[in-house]
């Protein structure tokens, strides 16, 4: 028998995409080692984002690439990930070990952004991350009934110093709504708001952390700008719907993120269209494309559509979001897709991403 080849092992491994790099694992750098002993083939594969639920489906089809060479008689692929730091997080204590801040911010409200932020954070920890979600929305906090937290419950706290974060469906949380009743209003004045999340951030002891994801408000005002002056943010996820005037309001979230030099991670389309559960029809109520669009303007990416649906509101509304419901149903899985996708951004990030900005305000 003819003896096998590392360029063939090689050659083999390359007959798998990997739909999320785009590319073969060979050209993505992720095979880590390549053993051959005889007629056995041992593989070493190396991923940088979250692959928990996909990496026995990977080492399997790779498992059978190989064993169908003449040459191999036994083949075992070992499939491991780990999501690189942001170095950058370790000069501030709260967040010292926090790999990543991602923020989900819109250009205006109604658009599904808290949604988004939830579901997103969700698919991250079913992928096998360590994620938290910060509700930065001061104003109308919303996280906590999205994620089923009783009304009036509070973070435990350390040494009068620490809050600790409130778990929910296996990630940690943290949000205004948590600290003041229900019927509270926020009647404050920006740099108050500003102060409260700063405050949030620093006094939440978040501990090891993948992600932490933060639900922003709507808008381009002082709560972004705090975020992108104190803390290293490593990119943010522009939530938007194809309406004409949602996508105007899109493109100044852009560019704000891009005047901060925050890279813009990609964009979700929520409210693409609408299935008619009746008859099946698809209707695109409020435009087609435009994210889509918006995305090639700004050289970014449509991390994924989402369709005006019923069963997202209700699970929301319920305290049961999604992927926190279903994580294997169809709309669930479009949100893994984009959360996964947005993951491969930030490993792929350039190094200058998640330095904390020097901001100067002028009229241009």
């Amino acid at each position: 028998m003819t003896e096998i080849s590392r360029n063939q092992i090689e050659d083999a491994l390359k007959s798998y995409t990997d739909p999320y790099l785009d590319q073969d694992l060979v050209s993505a750098g992720a095979v880590r080692d390549i053993r051959i002993q005889g007629t056995d083939v041992a593989v070493d594969i190396h991923l940088d984002y979250p692959s928990e639920y996909l990496k026995g489906g990977i080492a399997q089809m790779l498992t059978v690439a190989l064993e169908n060479l003449d040459e191999v008689d036994s083949a075992c692929v070992n499939v491991s990930w780990q999501v690189s730091g942001n170095e950058n997080t370790a000069n501030i204590e709260a967040i010292a070990q926090v790999k990543h801040i991602v923020a989900v911010a819109s250009g205006k409200g109604g658009v599904g952004k808290s949604t988004t932020s939830v579901n997103l954070a969700l698919a991250l920890a079913k992928d096998g991350a360590r994620v938290g979600l910060l509700d930065a929305d001061i104003y109308g906090p919303s996280q906590g009934i999205m994620l089923g937290v009783a009304d009036g419950t509070r973070p435990e706290t350390i040494d009068n110093k620490w809050f600790v974060p409130v778990e929910a469906h296996g990630i940690k949380t943290m949000s205004m709504a948590y600290l003041v009743t229900e019927d509270t209003p926020m009647v404050w004045r920006g740099p108050m708001v500003a102060g409260a999340l700063q405050q949030i951030m620093t006094q939440t002891q978040w501990g090891e952390l993948d992600y932490l994801i933060i639900d922003m408000p709507p808008g381009t005002g002082d709560i972004q700008l705090t975020l992108s002056q104190k803390f290293p943010v490593s990119g943010a996820v522009i939530v938007t719907t194809p309406q004409d005037i949602a996508l105007a309001d899109a493109k100044k979230g852009v560019e704000m993120f891009r005047k901060v030099n925050i890279p813009v991670l990609g964009m979700i389309e929520n409210m693409s269209m609408h299935i008619c559960s009746q008859c099946g029809h698809a209707e695109h109520i409020f435009g087609e494309e435009g994210a889509e669009r918006l995305a090639q303007t700004y050289q970014t990416e449509v991390l994924g559509s989402l369709p005006l649906s019923k069963y997202i509101r209700e699970q929301s509304d319920a305290g049961t979001p999604v992927v926190a419901a279903d994580d294997c149903s169809e709309v669930s899985m479009m949100y893994r897709h984009a959360a996964r996708r947005m993951a491969v951004g930030l490993a792929r990030r350039p190094a200058a991403a998640g330095v904390i900005p020097d901001i100067q305000v002028s009229d241009d």
